[in-house]
This record gives C-alpha cells, structure tokens and sequence, in this order.
C-alpha cells in the first residue's frame, strides 16, 4: 500500500492529472488552429461576434490558461478562468431544456460533464491559493 501510494503521490502524476484536466481545451485550440473556418464558423453558431476575432482570442484564450494550470505560474487564475470560460460555454452550447427530446439526454450528460470540470478547476484553484482537505 505504500510503495502504491509514493507512485499516487508522485509529481509525475500530479502534472498527468493537470494535462489530462486541460486535454479538452487544448485539443480545441489546435482543432480550431487547424481548421480556423471551422472556428469562425463555430463563433458564428453560436452568435458571438465579430466571429474572426472571436475566434483568435478562444484560441489564445485556451492555450494560456491551460499552460497557466499546467506549468504551475498562477495556475490559481487559470483555473479559475477555465472554470468561467467553461460555465459560459455549458450555458451556451449545452442547453438541454432546449432541445427537442431526442437530444436531451446527450446534451444534458454534457452539460452535467462540464459541470464537473468546473468543479475540478475550482478544486485546483482552491488548492493553489492554499486550500487544505476540511474532510
């Protein structure tokens, strides 16, 4: 148990769990980098606007505050950005109540599964400032 513990507690896994947190954002600032139409065309959908613009600063946006939580610089205020940035982004791609019926069950996983990221931020926000367990 403990040798399995040393391995849990390793800074290794701890930059892995960081990586794998900010995953999503990064492989949607490359996807939209790769196909940037692709991305105006999402901020068009989506009504924000002017579209181009909106799409450069999504990207830049995506890749600083993940390399923030990553690399550890104020990994606080990356997270606590990603939180908002993803509770933004639920409440505008992911309205279930909206959909017809069909849909529903998929889109509202989503929406409860970015909740969950929210929550995973906030707890790495939380932790950076110096929060300790209160359980």
């Amino acid at each position: 148990m403990q040798t399995a513990t040393a391995v849990f507690l390793s800074p290794w896994i701890h930059g892995l769990a960081l990586l794998l947190l900010c995953s999503a954002y990064l492989q949607g600032a490359f996807d939209k980098i790769r196909d940037f139409g692709g991305a105006v065309d999402e901020m068009r959908h989506f009504g924000l606007s002017p579209a181009v613009p909106m799409a450069v600063v999504t990207i830049a946006f995506e890749l600083l505050a993940s390399a923030l939580v990553i690399s550890g610089w104020y990994r606080w205020l990356g997270a606590l950005a990603l939180a908002a940035f993803t509770v933004a982004a639920t409440f505008l791609a992911d309205r279930y109540w909206l959909r017809p019926k069909g849909e529903r069950v998929m889109v509202a996983n989503a929406f409860f599964e970015h909740w969950g990221l929210v929550g995973a931020f906030l707890l790495v926000a939380w932790h950076d400032l110096g929060g300790h367990d209160v359980f």
